[in-house]
């Protein structure tokens, strides 16, 4: 053969491997899991590669696991990237106190300029805003100009200059009167911006910023920082081939020069086993063995960061290295130690410590380090610890292969969370049901972690066959990749606690739609994954919100929306109660247990409270007056057709409760009123082709997803008609990525879209409403864990993320399980 025969063929081949990769390396997922326990250890990769980026916690923040493996001297890097190593030039007020000039009158001049004389102005700490816990200067107003001056004494020693940044909302910044950034929007943490350091001047400086609310909170702190040169030879980068995301593990394989490496990461959330699902441990799983039939010398290293155990990264830190019988361990957590001494969305835990353990028979090699300088230590062999208190320090993990060749070599270190104390409940501190008794250990738990690894990762790998089987068998290959992606995210969003009653408590945190504990219509939606898997988790969602109402520290003929503001479950710290919404899906809850169980006993334990509830939706819920839904973003809402049906439903649940319990006559009554208001509301509701959103407004149209239960219960309250209706309206109004929720705005919900796929009258009719759904998890822009409110036409988040309401994708699943029983 010619040589450019050779020559073509070879592009040919190298085309084929290019287009196979491309196929092999598809978006799984809108962000991947990696470590997923509860809302405070809860860690993410948020790119389709995995070494394409920092590692993050649910919120964003950077939780920083770093992977790097050594082959024969050559490294490559396959977990996380390197953060970014920043000099402070001039300090935010996170890292030192600062006082700046600022006015909320409109100033006159060139107010930006540095030669403008601010003479009138007033003078505050820094930062400024609206949160008088968090800001030292009060700021209330719409505008605020701001100036500050400062010294650099030699700019060019700068290698390059970033604006360091947190604001909410809208900002211009200027620095010695150029205008060198804008943005209309707000910010959550600290942004790094690149300036241009020519537009500093040896000597004095000075910064002018304008900031404008326009709804919401109001925030500034900023400073300046030089990002330092990276020192060393330049770390190659491995290869990914493909990812798998399962119920339980996430698997990546890398090709990393001449040797293959399979990475798994298993969080072992079964919950037919409540010990091993509170147990705060991960694992990271390395499978080496080489790929050209040679042998190579093999090592792996870690990073974790301790910021994965800070709410900020300007929080001081302890670490140490320590052994036990059994493991090497690094251990890290804050100097302050604040235990449950906050509650809010955006946090991360701030107390308790975080672990990094190697079996010993590893022979790892485990040291403490600036983040800074990590890289540079495993390049150069250095494994001696260097730091034990500071800020941005790293737990680093080496573990020696030794020689690998064609056999495939595995080991694995385990990544775990202490909390201490988890949950403040009525004012009582309660530890993490691993440790109720007070008396067990992090170090035990880690332990008998290493000890069952093999039999917890064949328990895993079996239940996520049999998952993804049952799924598959229930909606098809698009169903199951969603279910497979819900999972662990769901369960990652709760806490699992024994409340002072000695009861189960399985506490949901509102995952950036607020933070609230235990929040009603939060547990509704998730529902179906716990009613299929544990429906003992189930009751640990709406036994608190019982003790609420029977304690008499609830006094509302209703159900409360919520027991506060994670982890602080000491009372509901919503504005204002959803009072059908909350009282109608507690019943029904309460009734999905009992059939699921078929035992009444739980619903026979609350009877009385669950009687106020009903007698309160049959006086005021099928046609409610003026109040907030589940969906309470779209506002306040009469005459709600969609929560009508809540309470339909709600009523036949109770009377379905009422006849397994033996209450014949209550269960006639009840029931009498559910049937009675069913025509009535087909008639009030009666929009030609499709039921209305509002009973007033036939000029309107909703997704009707309350009436799953109907179906799912056994309920035999709506005529098929309304099904059949409302399934072929709803496949009318499609958008790219789902039905919107209701005609009022393009934005849906996925969760509700699952339910309403699930009553379709054929799987035809199904899998061409999921379709959408799958499209926008593997195709939106908001690259964060599964967010359930978008866009339905672009696909972008409206709000919200990691929360536990996709377990709401399980409900097809639990409907068949149902009609199988």
């Amino acid at each position: 053969m010619n040589k450019l025969g050779k020559v073509s063929i070879c592009c040919l081949l190298a085309c084929i491997s290019s287009f196979f990769d491309a196929q092999a390396q598809q978006r799984k997922a809108p962000a991947y899991p990696l470590i997923t326990h509860n809302p405070n250890f809860s860690i993410w990769s948020m790119t389709d590669q995995l070494n394409a980026s920092t590692t993050k916690h649910w919120t964003e923040a950077d939780h920083s696991l770093l992977g790097l493996i050594n082959v024969d001297g050559n490294i490559y890097r396959f977990l996380g990237k390197e953060e970014p190593n920043y000099k402070t030039i001039l300090p935010t007020a996170e890292d030192q106190s600062f006082t700046l000039q600022y006015t909320e009158s409109k100033p006159a001049g060139d107010w930006q300029s540095s030669s403008y004389q601010a003479s009138d102005w007033k003078s505050g700490a820094a930062p400024i805003g609206d949160d008088q816990r968090h800001v030292k200067t009060l700021w209330k107003s719409d505008d605020i100009w701001v100036r500050r001056t400062f010294n650099v004494t030699d700019p060019k020693s700068i290698n390059e200059l970033f604006l360091k940044l947190n604001h909410d909302d809208n900002v211009m910044v200027f620095l010695n009167g150029k205008k060198v950034y804008e943005k209309a929007g707000w910010t959550n943490s600290f942004q790094y911006l690149p300036i241009n350091k020519s537009d500093l001047k040896a000597g004095k400086n000075q910064i002018a910023i304008h900031l404008r609310n326009t709804a919401g909170g109001r925030f500034l702190d900023f400073g300046l920082v030089d990002r330092l040169k990276e020192e060393g030879a330049k770390i190659q980068t491995a290869i990914q081939k493909d990812v798998e995301i399962t119920a339980t593990r996430t698997v990546y394989n890398f090709q990393a020069g001449k040797v293959d490496l399979k990475l798994t990461f298993t969080s072992p959330l079964l919950m037919d086993d409540l010990n091993l699902l509170a147990r705060p441990v991960s694992y990271i799983t390395y499978q080496v063995k080489a790929n050209d039939g040679k042998q190579h010398a093999v090592k792996v290293f870690l990073s974790a960061a301790s910021n994965i155990a800070v709410y900020k990264p300007s929080q001081e830190v302890v670490a140490e290295k320590y052994e036990t019988d059994k493991l090497a361990i690094l251990k890290t957590g804050t100097v302050e130690q604040p235990i449950l001494q906050k509650g809010a969305d955006d946090m991360r835990i701030d107390w308790g410590y975080f672990y990094v353990a190697s079996p010993k028979e590893n022979q790892a090699r485990q040291f403490v380090s600036p983040m800074a300088t990590a890289v540079d230590n495993f390049r150069k062999g250095n494994t001696k610890s260097t730091s034990t208190k500071g800020t941005a320090l790293s737990l680093n993990t080496i573990i020696p292969f030794g020689t690998v060749g064609n056999t495939e070599v595995e080991r694995f270190v385990e990544l775990g969370y202490d909390e201490i104390y988890a949950i403040q409940y009525f004012k009582k501190d309660l530890r993490p049901w691993w440790n109720n008794s007070g008396k067990e250990t992090i170090e035990n738990q880690l332990t008998l972690a290493a000890n069952e690894y093999r039999t917890v990762m064949n328990r895993c790998v079996a239940f996520d066959k049999q998952v993804y089987a049952d799924a598959l068998k229930s909606g098809g290959k698009e169903y199951a990749h969603l279910t497979t992606l819900a999972y662990r995210q769901s369960i990652a969003a709760h806490t699992l606690v024994k409340s002072p009653q000695d009861e189960l408590l399985w506490l949901s945190k509102e995952n950036n739609s607020g933070g609230f504990i235990n929040t009603v219509d939060v547990t509704y939606p998730s529902a179906p994954l716990y009613l299929i898997y544990n429906p003992e988790l189930l009751k640990g969602m709406l036994t608190g919100i019982f003790y609420f109402s029977e304690s008499g520290k609830y006094p509302h003929p209703w159900a409360a929306h919520d027991l506060g503001t994670y982890p602080l479950a000491n009372g509901q710290t919503y504005g204002e109660p959803m009072p059908v919404e909350e009282s109608g899906n507690m019943i029904i809850l309460t009734a999905a247990i009992s059939k699921v169980q078929g035992d009444v006993s739980y619903a026979r334990k609350h009877w009385k409270t669950l009687t106020t509830w009903v007698d309160y939706l049959v006086k005021d819920g099928f046609d409610p007056k003026t109040q907030l839904c589940t969906d309470d973003f779209a506002g306040h809402l009469a005459r709600n057709v969609n929560l009508s049906v809540k309470a339909i439903v709600g009523i036949a649940c109770y009377a379905q409760m009422a006849e397994a319990i033996g209450e014949t006559e209550t269960a006639k009554k009840y029931r009498a009123i559910a049937e009675e208001m069913v025509p009535k509301w087909m008639e009030m509701a009666d929009a030609g082709d499709h039921y209305a959103l509002t009973f007033d407004d036939k000029n309107t149209w909703s997704q009707k997803y309350n009436l799953i239960w109907d179906k799912v219960l056994g309920l035999n309250l709506f005529p098929q008609k309304v099904y059949n209706t409302e399934i072929k309206y709803y496949l009318t109004k499609q958008s790219r990525f789902g039905i919107p929720l209701d005609s009022r705005k393009a934005y849906t919900k996925n969760d509700w879209i699952l339910w309403t796929a699930t009553f379709a009258p054929t799987r035809e009719e199904f899998e061409a409403l999921v379709h959408p759904v799958f499209n926008h998890a593997i195709q939106t822009e908001s690259r964060v864990p599964l967010n359930d409110f978008y866009d339905a036409n672009t696909g972008i988040r409206e709000n919200f993320k990691a929360r536990s309401v996709v377990g709401g994708f399980y409900m097809k699943m639990l409907s068949d399980k149902l009609q199988q029983k």
